[in-house]
């Protein structure tokens, strides 16, 4: 059982980054499983712009809602279908991105438990020591991670379901920190 949690979180927390090759999809609007949309997406950034703007950060927190759906994981208690699931979050995305509660949208509708709230190092960088609870971005599920660093602070997007990359769901994830 421990086993099976620590999978979970590492799944969890690994959907909420985004990579670089991933931001021009980002931008677009989703039409295939496992891409991620990211919310209030900037215009695309011109080859004059400075490395620096582009470098994903060191860490991050943000908070996330999953929307899973019977089968989509091992362990999961969601019943929906994995129609009813994509639907659903469409839906609280466009309620997020539209300025509601996101503590309120985690608290009725993620299959994690509320708050849904992790810290994560990026890809070769030290966990930091305090608060305690951040995870490495290897640890976590691809699409989380290829999500979260992705987004500024703020700013909601989107990971779709993905066996390999997404295995537990949809993972809607907005950026604290």
């Amino acid at each position: 059982m421990k086993d099976l949690l620590r999978a979970f979180l590492v799944v969890v927390c690994a959907a909420a980054f985004v990579a670089p090759a991933m931001a021009e999809e980002a931008q677009s609007p989703p039409a295939e499983k496992g891409e991620a949309v990211q919310a209030d997406a900037s215009p695309e950034k011109s080859d004059e712009e400075p490395a620096e703007a582009m470098k994903e950060p060191d860490h991050i927190k943000v908070q996330h809602i999953l929307i899973g759906f019977a089968g989509s994981s091992r362990g999961t208690s969601a019943r929906r279908s994995a129609d009813e699931a994509r639907s659903l979050s469409r839906e609280v995305l466009k309620r997020a991105q539209d300025g509601e509660d996101f503590a309120q949208l985690s608290q009725q509708y993620s299959d994690d438990r509320p708050p849904g709230i992790y810290g994560m190092s990026n890809s070769g960088v030290a966990p930091a020591s305090a608060p305690p609870g951040e995870y490495p971005r290897d640890q976590m599920v691809p699409a989380f991670g290829n999500v979260g660093f992705k987004l500024k602070v703020g700013e909601v997007g989107m990971s779709d379901y993905d066996p390999k990359d997404s295995p537990f769901g949809y993972h809607i994830i907005k950026r604290l920190e």
